[in-house]
């Protein structure tokens, strides 16, 4: 293959974008970037970074880039339907020594390895609009939001990084709900510019009660970030009025001050994510030239926890895949997916465990739910916390942001 048969186009400058990018870097070819967004996103909301994810990390050449924050001195409290708060397990106490980080934190190390290894054409304001596929190329007509320009180009590989409600697959799949299950659920997150009153500086809170749930997760060094989940028999109703209003509703009786300080916080809060639960469940990832990674191929969902690690995954095993069949891209696409799948089925089954951590469906899950972590807390806390100081090296803290969705 030519430079220009390596030519791809990778859709979305997040985490799956940005680690493709690196992976076609690795193996190659020239990445061309295209993000809808006007710029680059910082900030955002908590994310945990498992052994998966730390595997991806070291493959891309990431890890040194990585500002970890997981707490030194941080408490996980969990709140009782009385209001009374204990020492708990927190979501860094699960099995894997998870590292604690935002959103922001990832794409910043990701950005900054993709720089060391020449970087890559970005264009912000951009998407696809069409996609049409040859024997030879896929021709892509690329849609600049600011003037109205579009443009038609070719490219031997395009990747559709572009999120749970991805354009790319509705152009080279179909529609949404070919492939989006809808989970009942709704999350609103944010970053709080004050910890909860009464909490220590690096501590979290859980409040997780039948159909409703409160979490706040502490760090190092910023300031926490909240996420609110609860179950709903009707999605479409909850975007009938503002979040803020919808939320206050949700959650009237429940009292604790942590409730309270993060509806407070939300009402003058510049960016939130507030966004009904889903997976994409696909038979396939690919379709011809075209490839989709991340949220846009298989959204674990946040309840899974390993969103982000199986996105760095994704980019780092389909560079991997290219740089083993340099010739046959047919043959890399496949044994990238025969190879991935096994692991996204199985993160995307335990997700549904893991909901019930997040928020029991009743009353009978919610006091299971308070057993099994009273059992399993202490152990966790003891096998991750050993290695707190065991991790990469500061870059440095990223400004704040973090995106909005609906």
């Amino acid at each position: 293959m030519t430079q220009q048969d390596r030519r791809a186009l990778v859709v979305g400058l997040g985490i799956a974008g940005l680690a493709t990018a690196i992976g076609l870097r690795q193996a190659g070819w020239e990445p061309v970037v295209v993000e809808r967004a006007p710029e680059r996103r910082t900030g955002g909301y908590f994310v945990g970074v498992f052994p998966e994810g730390k595997t991806a990390l070291a493959d891309l050449g990431a890890s040194e880039n990585l500002h970890v924050r997981n707490p030194v001195d941080g408490k996980d409290w969990s709140v009782s339907r009385s209001g009374r708060a204990r020492p708990g397990a927190g979501f860094l106490d699960r099995p894997g020594g998870p590292y604690a980080v935002v959103r922001g934190d990832i794409e910043d190390a990701l950005w900054r390895t993709l720089d060391d290894l020449g970087g890559a054409e970005v264009r912000f304001g951009t998407r696809p609009v069409d996609i049409e596929q040859t024997p030879e190329a896929a021709r892509v007509r690329l849609l600049r939001e600011s003037d109205g320009t579009e443009t038609v180009e070719e490219f031997a590989l395009v990747v559709g990084a572009d999120g749970v409600r991805s354009g790319v697959r509705r152009l080279a799949f179909g529609p949404d709900d070919d492939y989006l299950d809808q989970w009942g659920a709704i999350i609103c997150a944010l970053e709080l510019d004050e910890q909860v009153p009464g909490l220590g500086p690096e501590d979290g809170s859980i409040d997780a009660r039948s159909r409703r749930a409160a979490w706040v997760f502490g760090f190092a060094d910023r300031t926490p970030t909240a996420l609110l989940t609860y179950r709903t028999d009707d999605v479409d109703a909850q975007f009938a009025r503002p979040p803020v209003e919808t939320l206050r509703t949700v959650y009237a009786g429940m009292d604790h001050p942590s409730v309270a300080h993060v509806l407070d916080q939300l009402e003058k809060a510049p960016h939130f994510l507030f966004d009904s639960v889903n997976q994409v469940r696909m038979p396939s990832w690919r379709a011809g030239r075209v490839v989709l990674v991340g949220d846009a191929a298989w959204c674990l969902n946040l309840y899974s926890g390993m969103g982000s690690s199986m996105a760095m995954r994704g980019g780092a095993d389909l560079g991997k895949a290219l740089r083993d069949h340099p010739e046959d891209l047919a043959a890399a696409l496949a044994a990238w997916e025969t190879g991935l799948r096994p692991a996204i089925t199985g993160h995307q089954r335990r997700a549904r465990l893991m909901q019930q951590l997040f928020v029991p469906s009743g009353p009978v899950a919610e006091r299971v739910r308070s057993a099994v972590l009273a059992g399993l807390g202490a152990v966790g806390r003891i096998a991750n916390r050993k290695d707190a100081g065991s991790k990469p090296a500061d870059a440095g803290k990223v400004p704040a942001g973090a995106v909005v969705r609906r």
